[in-house]
């Protein structure tokens, strides 16, 4: 009797779930068929809404049946929908209101500011937002939970039998359909994290986020994909100007900018969570830029907001994304106090964004739970962790049940599941491995070792003709405590092999003390780099370039041999202390010579020495991610580095030829600037000390290539200047599509416009032109050296062309005054 009446009520269940669910999607028309776009679509008698888009289109899904919908918008009579179970492809007819328009005035879609009473509750907020949430206490603290999906989207019977999926057709049972957009979509990947924030207002503010648990479907072992998939998603307050993602600045619906950007209206007001509240609808007033259409509900007496809804406007100057939807929801902790409780963040990824075309969803869920305020901790509490535990990432079933904040549904226990399963499936192996040769440039020939990186097995320069080569490196698991790495090559031209290896160990995790040898003999374009390099495997992109302007013959053989300990004392902060013994003369003397006068007068061609290194790089913000002797950074490029270094070199160690110091910085650092886009600065000074040859000084970086590369001058060749003392300066701005966007036709492309400026002033000593022996001739950039560049980016999403002016140095003979610089890369 007992199993029964558990039978029965299991049944209850599962069918008011089934029979309680409503959906909808449609399209919101006027009488003359032209979609109505950001009309509100709401389930009659409740809070659960959305707004049409641009097109007029609009889904809604309960899991409350609600018989009726009612859509409204200014200008228009409000229309009430009759609902069943579900409901597609709707056609809702909204008639004008000639009432309404009395009391609100449009102009194509506009809605006036003045006496707006929606603007006056925005200013309201402006003056209160200051004061709500963690921001009213000195010392808070609270408990984080985290929940990243990724699903394929657009499900349809013609992908089910598409070749890729042969013998894995078991993984569309998982298919489900979004209660967002209403597409059938099947998840791929979750990811769960659970986190202990400790924060304090105090200055100096400081906030740690302590990982205690993380765990995800099949790919326990991929760090990277998990950093990489973390960074798409950064943390974002509504209540700033400006919500950035996706190196974008969107411009938020709360921003004291928001009436000259969106459209406000009040549309409703009700009670939630025993609060009076204010409801606003908000749309963009123009297309192409970066904006939101949804809406919020505001408090009517701390105007702290207590939900928003958004999805980001179809028309934004993004790729490879086709919709972004936030919702969020404040928890009422006192009259005064509203605080973050739940995030969801969704994103569809897409080729394109054709309503049709397949994508994936990348979902962010985010919970906040367990608030203690004022409670002041040690030091060490603000502090992030400098090592983390591996039981981290290894937390079994029963803890994730007792500590996860929110239940997983059917469809996220099933992901773990199905991709345990695929673990076991061939192809599922076959496909994973090609997308881990594409992104990390290895493949995996057998256990604990690795081919590559591959893209280095062919190359070409002037002197080795066409070079072969074959790399490869110890490879056992993501956390290796140690790791040994190397290359062999050979080159038809010169008939000589070329070989490089490095090995390296994590002493402690504790500080990340790493202790690294390795040698190289090879030959090398020294004149792409003003700041000095002693490591092993990392070769100049210039050394083999195929595509050149004039020659590439002032090529360098360097045989070095280096040992190097590194420890990082705090989050960021790294101290490398080095010694470096190396041989270096010319690839090709008959025709670059690199020789100099000795103290006796007599010509050497060949430089030996023996330098010791103190560097110190500080890169505050870096996300780093892996345990063991190799890190990855997920957010890189959005951080600053600072970089200071230290050289001595010493006479006579290891028949060491030259007693000299070197000492430079460089300073580089990302800016985004709202609506007008982002720059990039990097500043860089050196000064060496001493009489030294061409082969230690400071040689100003050329770009012989066609291609557009970083921290370098591209109107200059190799060795065109050469310093003892220098500064350079480079800027450039990327505009993201803010002026192509006001000019028609142009618009609908999507093209970035990007400027730049690059400077170098230096000098050389007459002593050390007095040495000089090669056949170099020693020329300063005593007045500024400048060069100045235009560019179109984003074509085909992919390419970039810069047009390069050489602004200065412009008489001297067989200079180079103009060039097209092509570059390729993957960005939003």
């Amino acid at each position: 009797m007992t199993k029964r009446i558990l039978i029965f009520f299991i049944l209850i269940h599962h069918f008011t779930n089934l029979f309680g669910q409503v959906k909808v999607s449609g399209v919101v028309l006027d009488t003359d068929k032209n979609p109505v776009s950001f009309a509100n679509v709401i389930f009659k008698g409740s809070t659960v809404g959305t707004v049409s888009d641009e097109n007029g289109k609009f889904y809604l899904q309960s899991d409350t049946f609600y018989p009726e919908l009612e859509v409204s918008f200014l200008g228009f009579k409000n229309k009430t929908v009759s609902l069943k179970r579900t409901n597609f492809n709707m056609k809702i007819i909204l008639e004008e209101d000639a009432g309404s328009l009395k009391e609100v005035t449009l102009y194509t879609g506009r809605i006036k500011n003045k006496d707006n009473p929606a603007i006056a509750i925005l200013k309201k907020i402006w003056k209160k937002k200051r004061t709500n949430g963690l921001k009213k206490f000195n010392f808070y603290e609270y408990d984080k939970y985290e929940k990243l999906e990724f699903d394929l989207n657009s499900i349809d019977d013609k992908l089910k039998k598409n070749k890729i999926f042969k013998g894995m057709e078991f993984v569309f049972d998982q298919v489900d359909t979004s209660s967002i957009t209403g597409k059938a979509y099947l998840p791929i990947f979750i990811n769960e994290s659970l986190y202990k924030i400790y924060g304090k207002n105090t200055i100096p503010k400081k906030v740690n986020e302590k990982l205690l648990a993380n765990k995800n479907s099949g790919f326990s072992d991929n760090q990277g994909l998990i950093a990489f998939i973390k960074q798409l998603y950064v943390d974002y307050d509504i209540y700033d100007n400006y919500i950035k993602f996706f190196d974008k600045s969107f411009t938020s619906p709360l921003s004291r900018l928001g009436p000259s950007t969106y459209n406000y209206a009040l549309a409703d007001s009700a009670f939630i969570d025993n609060k009076w509240c204010f409801n606003i609808i908000f749309y963009p007033r123009r297309q192409n830029e970066l904006t939101f259409k949804g809406d919020f509900w505001v408090n009517d007496t701390t105007y702290a907001v207590k939900e928003i809804e958004m999805a980001a406007s179809k028309s934004m100057n993004i790729n490879w994304v086709k919709d972004i939807y936030i919702e969020q929801e404040f928890d009422v902790v006192n009259d005064s106090i509203f605080l973050l409780k739940r995030d969801h963040f969704m994103s569809d990824f897409s080729i394109n964004k054709k309503e049709k075309t397949k994508g994936i969803y990348g979902k962010r869920t985010t919970l906040y739970d367990n608030h203690i305020f004022d409670i002041k901790r040690s030091d060490e509490y603000y502090k992030p962790d400098v090592m983390q535990d591996p039981e981290i990432y290894s937390r079994d079933d029963q803890f994730w049940s007792q500590n996860r904040k929110e239940a997983l549904n059917k469809d996220e226990k099933g992901i773990y599941k199905m991709l345990d399963t695929l673990q076991t499936v061939r192809k599922f192996k076959e496909l994973t491995n090609i997308s881990e040769i594409l992104t990390t440039g290895y493949m995996n020939l057998t256990r604990g070792f690795d081919w590559g990186p591959i893209y280095n097995t062919i190359g070409y320069n002037d002197i080795e003709g066409l070079r072969l080569g074959f790399g490869g490196r110890t490879y056992f698991k993501r956390s290796d405590p140690w790791r040994l790495q190397g290359f062999l090559a050979y080159g038809f031209k010169d008939a000589k092999f070329k070989y490089g290896v490095e090995a390296k160990w994590l002493l402690s995790k504790k500080y990340r003390w790493i202790y690294s040898l390795g040698n190289r003999r090879d030959i090398e374009q020294l004149g792409v780099s003003l700041t000095t390099s002693n490591d092993i495997l990392n070769r100049s992109f210039a050394t083999t370039s195929i595509f050149t302007r004039g020659d590439n013959e002032k090529l360098t053989n360097v045989n070095i041999t280096n040992t190097k300990f590194s420890i990082e004392p705090f989050k960021n902060f790294e101290i490398r202390l080095g010694t470096t013994f190396k041989t270096l003369k010319s690839a090709n003397p008959e025709i670059f010579k690199m020789d100099y006068y000795d103290q006796n007068g007599h010509i050497q061609s060949e430089v030996k020495q023996t330098d010791f290194t103190l560097a110190l790089q500080y890169t505050p913000k870096r996300v780093p991610w892996g345990l063991g002797v190799d890190q990855g950074v997920s957010n890189e490029g959005k951080f600053p580095t600072f970089y200071l270094s230290y050289t001595r070199g010493y006479k006579g160690i290891l028949e060491s030829d030259f007693d000299y110091h070197k000492l430079q910085f460089y300073y580089e650092q990302p800016l985004q600037f709202g609506l007008i886009g982002r720059s990039k600065i990097f500043f860089e000074i050196g000064k060496t000390f001493n009489t030294v040859p061409l082969a230690l000084l400071n040689v100003v970086p050329g770009n012989q290539t066609y291609f557009t590369a970083r921290r370098v001058f591209d109107l200059l060749d190799y060795y065109e200047f050469v310093t003892d003392q220098y500064a350079s300066l480079h800027l450039e701005h990327n505009f993201n599509g803010r002026i192509f966007s006001k000019i028609p036709y142009l618009k609908k492309l999507n093209l970035r416009e990007i400027i730049g400026i690059r400077g170098v002033i230096g000098s050389i000593s007459e002593e050390n032109m007095a040495i000089n022996a090669s056949s170099v001739p020693y020329v300063a950039p005593d007045k500024l050296y400048w060069e100045y560049h235009v560019g179109i980016g984003n074509i085909f999403k992919l390419i970039r062309i810069d047009l390069s002016y050489r602004g200065s140095y412009r008489d001297v003979p067989n200079v180079t005054k103009f060039a097209i610089k092509g570059g390729f890369g993957f960005y939003f």
